[in-house]
């Protein structure tokens, strides 16, 4: 049965991958353009981060998402901007003497995570629903239950919906628990984030089992990362799901062809469309979302 399918372009990320790719955008100016362009491929909805325009590192900076935000609605698309808020969680510690953070540790409180939602009040922002070993090494991703309840009930509070960002089952057990406190406005709509490590590896059977645990009337999406990207917009369209696509999750569009936003949109509504579906606009996005839209 056809139905309508939410594609969305992941522009930039905060991983080191800026050295790798000379697609991967970095100023505000950059990351907006991609976003613009995204949106002009077809993608329904752009998600977000912004960089240090010095370094290329990962920011919280409310100026840069102020202007990437600016210069979106500002032109001749209107995707649904979806801003991160997981950026502030990152804790490097010393693994001889673990209660001393390393350089690199960017840890905020769960409402300090927030504060360019708080401003900007885009209508969707992430939330990362649970702690990790991210990678290898010692560097963690610290998201606490206190944590994510007072900033769900904030996000709630404002009329942003929460993309409850889902790394393993025991993120998505939590993310039940808060749908079932009241703490997400229906519909719920999770993110399945398959591969990185040490979440949930890039396996089907684990991902049938992880949407076999939402609960009814969710929407999800679906990704994988690298070369697993495109076949994982297949898989969760077969399974029901949106998809996500973009330069955060993957720098390729084959081998050794580098990719851009825009072919990454263009080759996900590919598949979706040879698969009998038809990409969601925008608009029906907001419909399917129950969004408020920004003003």
């Amino acid at each position: 049965m056809s139905r309508k399918v939410i594609v969305t372009c992941a522009l930039t990320g905060a991983g080191d991958t800026t050295s790798r790719s000379e697609h991967v955008p970095v100023s505000p100016d950059q990351i907006a353009a991609d976003a613009i362009a995204a949106a002009r491929a077809g993608a329904s909805v752009v998600h977000i981060h912004v960089r240090d325009i010095a370094t290329g590192q990962g920011s919280r900076d409310v100026a840069l998402y102020r202007e990437v935000v600016r210069q979106v609605k500002a032109s001749d698309v209107d995707p649904v901007i979806n801003l991160t808020a997981g950026m502030g969680g990152d804790l490097f510690i010393d693994p001889a003497n673990p209660t001393v953070h390393m350089p690199g540790t960017d840890l905020v409180s769960g409402l300090e995570r927030l504060a360019h939602v708080e401003e900007l009040r885009p209508e969707i922002c992430t939330i990362d629903c649970g702690s990790l070993n991210f990678g290898e090494g010692s560097q963690l991703y610290v998201s606490t239950p206190d944590m994510l309840r007072e900033g769900a009930a904030r996000i709630r509070d404002l009329g942003v919906k929460p993309e409850m960002e889902i790394f393993d089952t025991g993120n998505l057990w939590f993310a039940n628990v808060m749908v079932e406190e009241g703490l997400i406005a229906p519909p719920p709509l999770y993110q399945i984030c398959m591969g990185i490590p040490y979440g949930a590896p890039t396996d089907p059977g684990l991902l049938q089992a992880m949407v076999n645990m939402l609960p009814d009337g969710a929407q999800w999406t679906s990704f994988a990362i690298g070369r697993n990207q495109m076949p994982w917009v297949a898989q969760s369209v077969l399974l029901g799901g949106h998809v996500r696509v973009g330069l955060e999750d993957n720098l390729y569009l084959s081998r050794g062809v580098k990719a851009t936003n825009a072919q990454l949109t263009e080759r996900a509504i590919t598949i979706v469309e040879s698969m009998g579906h038809s990409v969601a606009t925008p608009d029906e996005a907001r419909d399917i979302l129950k969004l408020d839209k920004a003003a």
